[in-house]
This record gives structure tokens, C-alpha cells and sequence, in this order.
């Protein structure tokens, strides 16, 4: 307790910036939280499942889109921590951030979210015009989320699935392949399970004092949590099992061996849930992902196996 009242007091951006030693630019780039950027992976979906994995023209636009994608996340990150500097400050760990704690300016943090915000939409229009509206509909939806629906229970979640699913949509326009309702469904599913694990883990970090930090996590329970949780783990798995399955995925692969991936998502979800619930982890799906070896040897033999059965190179 004595901890948050602590840093409730603290002093306004410009002095505590005044008093830091380190550099400005360090810290700006902390803000940008690149070790973050691996929700932007999420954009090679379609270059995989689309079989375009061969083709170095369509792989390359991938890549450009995917660094659109980590500069504009940077910059939505910049906003959110001007945003939220005052109940940053409230946070056992999100305290120590550069903008709440004051080591960066909240001017000098617009400007440079502005700078990358423009520079990556004008980029994304000289890939595809596709790609700009679908960038702008990025930005436009994580700042409402930022300003307004992070607030509304329930609907923040959602807004966050939002996020990974149009990450996946601007990696099949950017190469003009389909989009697939599979493709969307399974992201939107695996990206509610992510944030409400995140949820669950915020509720037990903060306890009693949820609600101050922010008014709409008083509106959820673990208990609660733990419904919708298992209500998306079994949606997810159902949804990426049927998807392996279906005939008309075995033919468009020419092979019906995909549905041998499903144990790796199974044991990954599993891995999730037990991080999440016994290990009170969550927090930041990214460093727990990058963290946890199980889990990224996990992934990472998805990802193989899944190239070898698509692409079969014997």
C-alpha cells in the first residue's frame, strides 16, 4: 500500500526527466516496446497458409508489412503511455515506465508516435492502397481502444482480438491473396484467449486495487475469467482442429496430413494455462512467449511442421 501511495506523489514528467541521467532516444525506443512486436508475426499468416511462403516477392512484402506493423504498434504504444502516465504511476511495474515515471516527455512522445504513425500509413499506401486502409483501420481502432473502449467491459477484450485479426488481414492484402474465414476466426479466437489470460493476470497482480487502476477491471472476476477462458480454449481448439480437417483445406494443400499439428497447439495451450494459473504469468504475452522455452520450442515446431506438410520439400 505504501508502494502506491508512493508513487501517486510523483512529480510532474518534466521534472523527473530533468532529474534522469539516462538517454532520451533509450528511452523512447523502450517505448515503442519492440520486444512486443512479435504480436506482429501474426501478419505472415496469410504468406504461410496462402503458399506463398516460396515466393520471394510476396515475402518481401510480408517483411514491409510486418515492420509497418511494428512501427505503428510502437507508435499506438506511445499514445496508450501518454494516455495512462497518471495510473502508470498507481502500477507496482508499470511505474517504471519512461513516460509515467517521466524520464520522457509526453511532447516529445506524441511527436515522434505522429512522425511514425504518417510515415508508416504513407508506407503502406506505396505497398497497396489495401494495405493503407487496413493500417488506418489499425490506428484507428487501438487509439479508440486507448481513449474509450479499454474502458467498456467486455467490448476492451475484443477490441484487442480486433488488433491481431487486422495484423493478419494487412498480411493477405499486402500479397492479394483470399482472405479465409478460417484465418479469421482461428486469430480472432487465439487473440481473446491471449487477452483475457492477460485480463486474469492483471486482476490477480492488482487485487483489491483493479479498480483504481482502471474502473472496467473491477468489472471482472477471476472467476468470471476463468468461464470466458475456457469457454475460448475449447473454441480455438475446436475451430483450428475442424479447419486441419476440413476437405476443402486437404485439397487445397493437396494433402490430409495437416491435422497431425494438432497436438502442438494442444500442448501450447496447455503450456499457456499453466503459466497463466500457476505461474502468474500472462502479463505480457510476448516476453512469456519469449521466456518460457516449452512454449517457444512449442511454437516453433508448429511452424516447422506446419511448412512441411504445406510445402512438402522431399
Amino acid at each position: 500500500m505504501a508502494r502506491h501511495s508512493l508513487q501517486s506523489q510523483a512529480p510532474p514528467d518534466v521534472d523527473l526527466a530533468r532529474a534522469s541521467g539516462g538517454s532520451v532516444a533509450v528511452d523512447l525506443l523502450r517505448s515503442l516496446r519492440p520486444h512486443q512486436w512479435t504480436k506482429n508475426l501474426f501478419v505472415f499468416a496469410a504468406l504461410v497458409f496462402g503458399q506463398r511462403l516460396t515466393d520471394p516477392e510476396a515475402a518481401l512484402r510480408a517483411l514491409a508489412a510486418f515492420l509497418v506493423f511494428c512501427g505503428l504498434s510502437g507508435a499506438i504504444y506511445l499514445v496508450n503511455d501518454v494516455a495512462d502516465r497518471e495510473a502508470d504511476r498507481q502500477h507496482l511495474h508499470k511505474a517504471e515506465r519512461p513516460i509515467a515515471s517521466g524520464r520522457v516527455s509526453t511532447s516529445a512522445a506524441l511527436s515522434l508516435a505522429a512522425t511514425l504513425g504518417v510515415g508508416c500509413v504513407l508506407a503502406s499506401f506505396l505497398l497497396t492502397p489495401a494495405l493503407a486502409v487496413v493500417s488506418v483501420a489499425y490506428s484507428v481502432t487501438l487509439v479508440l481502444y486507448t481513449m474509450v473502449l479499454k474502458h467498456i467491459v467486455i467490448v476492451d477484450v475484443m477490441t484487442i482480438a480486433a488488433g491481431f485479426v487486422l495484423r493478419a488481414v494487412a498480411g493477405a492484402v499486402v500479397i492479394d491473396v483470399p482472405i479465409s474465414a478460417w484465418l479469421l476466426i482461428c486469430t480472432s479466437l487465439l487473440a481473446l484467449f491471449i487477452a483475457l489470460s492477460k485480463r486474469r493476470h492483471e486482476i490477480v497482480l492488482l487485487g483489491d486495487h483493479a479498480a483504481v487502476h482502471r474502473p472496467s477491471l473491477g468489472e471482472y472476476s477471476s472467476y468470471l475469467l476463468d468461464q470466458m477462458i475456457a469457454v475460448v480454449t475449447a473454441s480455438t481448439l475446436i475451430g483450428y482442429t475442424f479447419y486441419t480437417m476440413s476437405p476443402e483445406v486437404a485439397a487445397r494443400f493437396g494433402t490430409p496430413w495437416l491435422g497431425l499439428t494438432i497436438p502442438l497447439p494442444l500442448y501450447g495451450i496447455f503450456r499457456y494455462l499453466y503459466l497463466v494459473h500457476q505461474k502468474a504469468s500472462g502479463g505480457s504475452p510476448a516476453e512469456l512467449l519469449l521466456a518460457d522455452r516449452p512454449l517457444l520450442a512449442c511454437v516453433a515446431l508448429w511452424v516447422v511442421a506446419v511448412v512441411l506438410i504445406v510445402y512438402r520439400p522431399w
